[in-house]
């Protein structure tokens, strides 16, 4: 046996023989992916030809081995077993063509869900977000692991932990949200449930995607290193930290001049010494060839070959471009050092012995297919159960968000006779679905193939929920972003026979500019696309009681819609169950407990904004513009009301290297059940750098409360929570009076401890304590 296919050795042992045997081909080979579509008859699969590459001759590589396969099942529509069966030969036929054996790993999207023909289509981030809740995010992820390691997928390219700064960027529907806290305690939640599947989760954009100048996609990144470590690190940072995350994905844009992928000091210094991460760091779609033909810091591509792996990138999606004969030639040369490639190598080499790919007994025969005869592939595989789907829908309800209601919701069973739903995304199946789902994604390239899912609509959903009403539907627009107005006379006019109103507005995710939310799908403002507004405003004006819902992928600003509508729902695509789930929260059936992850905005013109504010990011009398939010980070009401009391502070320990302890007990003061999110907001008032207002520091879901039951809250707050980066760049404790905000959200503080840490400063580093630790009591009954 040679010693790389000995289980008994150790990965590290086993990888460094197998490198020592593999010439520079060999070796290179292992450092990019092809781009490849699984066979719809259960064939090899074919190179996916993309107008970013040249054509891939896939007879003329795979002797030398391969290192990843692109996205076999997101590339065309395939049915899941036949892409299994098809995935499985492939890897054969590349086993029998080099002389190692060595297989390659497969990867795939799985942002929403694995973005596979058929399988179930989950709510996007910035909606896992919204639920408050990483338990159930993680059983989501783990579902998610479990379907992508039943058909061969080794690594899923998810979650996306970049920080809302600017909610124009188009890609604020793949984020969780705009406070980092939340973004990593949910992000990291994620990653645990992929990883506990057998699959490689991936961390990305690191670093600084999400803060692109005016909001736009792929854009220079103007931030400080403070802003930097205090804003956008913190989730990553967390996920290496407490996940067992194995890879990290470089993001496209470039901090003050120096593009992620060329930057050592992050990838290598910070990532991998600092954080101690010890995976792979893989390129971003086609992210080191940019580095000559977007950022002009490598003159070829063999230069930006050499930049990539001297920073730490380690592998080249989605195809070979830089790291083939450009990166050879370039090591001939001598312009960059094998040691390099043989860094990246090793790398890779250690974490397809961990997955079992080098095992002597390795079979690409993937579970799915295991017991399945040769004769019956096709549709043996079902990527969308029913516990997938009651799963979805258990997210979906969680997450959405009563922003406003003068009493009208719940509907109730005694809805009114007769319910018009009007609106671009009232009978739209699609209108649920974010822009990496897959029939957002694929299958609007191939018009004409089934969804491969049910897609219920808004109007279906709401007459199905409400079978003693007469529902009726109009558009109004002809799609989201529709500026005609033609159809507001038909629309207006129902709505005017019309009992209740039900607005159905929001989002078309799409891709570069084919949609109003997506990647490449920026907003030059925060208004409603095209002529929703107008369309708002006309409801409005015909007097009937209007509730808004809102599908869509960022937050939007609502003029007048903000103050008179009898209520208002917020959704970020919630998925294939998203319509059952909404239309759930109407009726009362389903009680309200999603919490906004995002500020909505007061005005469609104040961006870039969020709750982190210092106190001149907020309203001043030396600046016309407001940027306070119509509804803050946090926000979100239910069907009851809830009482804050008895707070208890007990701060004996409360020094620079101490800790605290609050308690509060919170009622349910309501006729119906509900469920309040404890929210720990951090002020401090001096500090020697300019710091937000406040800041997330913890949270907790409560369960769901009865009437009149109570719990009581205990929250231990390490000192390390309120350190922050100093003057000289070191992550510090300063003593002094903080005020600890015991809230229901950003803008609704419920009770103030106001604790006084003693001692010198202190520098923390990056073993510091990263939660406050919650825990809950039943209160007895009176």
């Amino acid at each position: 046996m040679p010693p790389w296919r000995d289980a008994r050795r150790s990965a590290g042992a086993r990888a460094d023989a197998l490198l020592a045997e593999m010439t520079l081909e060999e070796k290179t080979a292992q450092l990019y992916g092809v781009w490849v579509g699984a066979s719809a008859e259960g064939g090899d699969v074919a190179p996916h030809q993309h107008d970013m590459e040249e054509t891939v001759d896939l007879d003329e590589l795979l002797p030398y081995g391969l290192g990843q396969l692109t996205r076999p099942f997101g590339t065309a529509p395939v049915d899941p077993a036949l892409g299994a069966l098809s995935l499985a030969r492939t890897q054969r036929r590349i086993m029998a063509a080099n002389r190692f054996g060595i297989p390659a790993l497969a990867h795939e999207e799985c942002l929403a869900g694995f973005a596979a023909w058929g399988a179930t289509a989950y709510p996007v981030p910035t909606a896992w977000g919204a639920t408050f809740d990483p338990g159930l995010v993680r059983r989501m992820a783990e579902a998610i692991g479990r379907d992508l390691r039943s058909v061969g997928v080794h690594q899923g390219l998810a979650p996306v932990l970049d920080v809302v700064r600017d909610a124009r960027w188009g890609r604020v529907e793949e984020t969780i949200g705009e406070d980092p806290y939340l973004v990593g305690t949910v992000g990291t939640a994620y990653v645990t449930g992929l990883e506990s599947a057998g699959i490689v989760a991936t961390l990305k954009h690191f670093a600084g995607y999400s803060a692109s100048r005016a909001g736009r996609n792929l854009a220079p990144v103007s931030m400080g290193a403070r802003e930097l470590a205090d804003v956008v690190l913190p989730p990553f940072e967390m996920a290496v930290r407490e996940s067992g995350v194995r890879s990290v994905m470089h993001a496209y844009t470039d901090i003050d001049g120096v593009p992620s992928a060329a930057d050592e000091p992050l990838l290598t210094g910070l990532l991998r010494e600092t954080w101690g991460f010890e995976g792979t760091v893989v390129a971003d779609y086609f992210g080191i060839a940019f580095l000559k033909t977007l950022h002009g810091v490598a003159g070829t591509f063999g230069e930006a070959a050499g930049a990539a792996l001297t920073a730490g990138v380690d592998v080249e999606l989605p195809t070979v471009k830089t790291f083939g004969a450009p990166l050879r030639k370039a090591v001939a040369e001598g312009s960059v050092p094998e040691s390099l490639v043989d860094r990246a190598v090793r790398r890779v080499l250690v974490q397809k012995i961990e997955l079992g790919l080098l095992d002597e007994d390795w079979d690409p025969t993937p579970p799915a297919l295991a017991s399945v005869d040769a004769d019956r592939v096709r549709g043996s595989v079902d990527l969308d159960t029913a516990p997938h789907r009651a799963l979805a829908r258990q997210v979906a309800e969680e997450s959405v968000v009563l922003l406003a209601n003068d009493g009208t919701l719940p509907l109730g069973p005694t809805a009114p006779a007769r319910i018009a739903v009007i609106g671009p995304n009232a009978d739209t199946p699609m209108a649920v679905l974010g822009c990496y789902s897959f029939p957002v994604h694929v299958g609007s390239r191939t018009p004409g193939t089934a969804h491969g899912i049910q897609l219920p609509t808004l109007y279906e959903a709401l007459t199905a929920e409400f079978p003693h009403s007469e529902v009726v539907t109009a558009s109004g627009l002809a799609e989201a972003d529709a500026h005609g107005t033609e159809g507001f006379a038909a629309a207006v006019d129902l709505a005017r026979g019309a009992d209740l109103v039900v607005a159905a507005l929001g989002d078309r995710a799409g891709l570069f500019g084919r949609g109003t939310s997506g990647e490449g799908c920026d907003a030059a403002s925060l208004v409603l696309p095209g002529a929703q507004e107008q369309l708002l405003d006309a409801l409005l004006d015909t007097g009937k009681p209007l509730v808004v819902t809102l599908l869509a992928g960022r937050p939007y600003a609502l003029g007048r819609a903000a103050r008179q509508s009898a209520a208002l729902v917020q959704t970020f695509f919630p998925g294939e169950e998203g319509s059952t789930a909404l239309a759930g929260v109407l009726s009362g059936r389903v009680r309200p407990s999603g919490r906004l992850p995002v500020s909505v905005p007061g005005g469609p013109g104040v961006q870039p904004s969020t709750y982190l504010a210092p106190r001149l990011g907020r309203a001043t009398e030396v600046s016309n513009l407001d940027p306070t939010p119509a509804f803050g980070f946090g926000h979100g009401l239910t069907y009851t009301t809830f009482d804050w009391n008895a707070l208890e502070v007990d701060s004996q320990l409360a020094c620079t290297d101490g800790e605290f302890e609050l308690s509060c007990t919170v009622r349910n003061t309501g006729a119906l059940p509900g469920t309040e999110v404890v929210q720990l907001y951090l002020h401090d008032p001096v500090a020697s750098v300019v710091q937000p207002v406040q800041r997330l520091v913890g949270y907790l879901r409560l369960p769901e409360l009865a009437p009149g039951e109570a719990v009581r809250v205990r929250v231990r707050v390490p000192a390390d929570l309120a350190s922050f980066t100093g003057r000289e760049g070191r992550r510090l404790v300063e003593p002094g009076e903080l005020e600890l905000r015991l809230s229901a959200s950003s803008t609704d503080r419920r009770l103030t401890a106001r604790v006084a840490l003693t001692g010198p400063p202190r520098e923390v580093g990056h073993r510091r304590s990263l939660h406050a630790h919650f825990a809950v009591e039943a209160v007895p009954r009176a």
